[in-house]
């Protein structure tokens, strides 16, 4: 009897731990599945939080990047270039940031829609 339970189970699980291999593939799915359903509801939420309908994901990327870094004129490239530099290779230099083991950021934390506040503010003044 036990070499019939045996032969149907996977390779490498002994019977004795067939059940909590089972119990750990279908939490293991869940996870995976749940890791996916949060990945595709966040890029939504997140345009929308820094101001998607006004400005479009190109311009929200180029001003996350220049209040990162401190540079006004960091622009994120659409499609980017196949054998590029790294993503804020460029802006490393500018940044404000406390370098070490941990690093310490030193830029504003944005708010609600805040980057459509600092866009308009950048386009007024680069008019003037």
């Amino acid at each position: 009897m036990d070499t019939s339970v045996a032969e149907d189970l996977p390779p490498g699980t002994t019977p004795y731990y067939a059940r909590m291999h089972k119990w750990i593939k279908r939490a293991t799915l869940v996870c995976l599945v749940a890791l996916v359903i949060e990945g595709a509801f966040t890029l939504p939420f997140m345009a929308v939080y820094y101001g998607y309908p006004t400005l479009s994901l190109t311009q929200i990327c180029s001003e996350l990047l220049k209040n990162r870094f401190s540079d006004d004129t960091l622009e994120c490239k659409h499609p980017y270039p196949p054998l590029g530099p790294p993503e804020g290779a460029e802006g490393k230099d500018t940044a404000r940031d406390v370098w070490g083991i941990q690093p310490v950021p030193q830029y504003h934390r944005l708010g609600f829609r805040e980057l459509v506040h600092i866009h308009q503010e950048r386009v007024a003044r680069q008019q003037d």
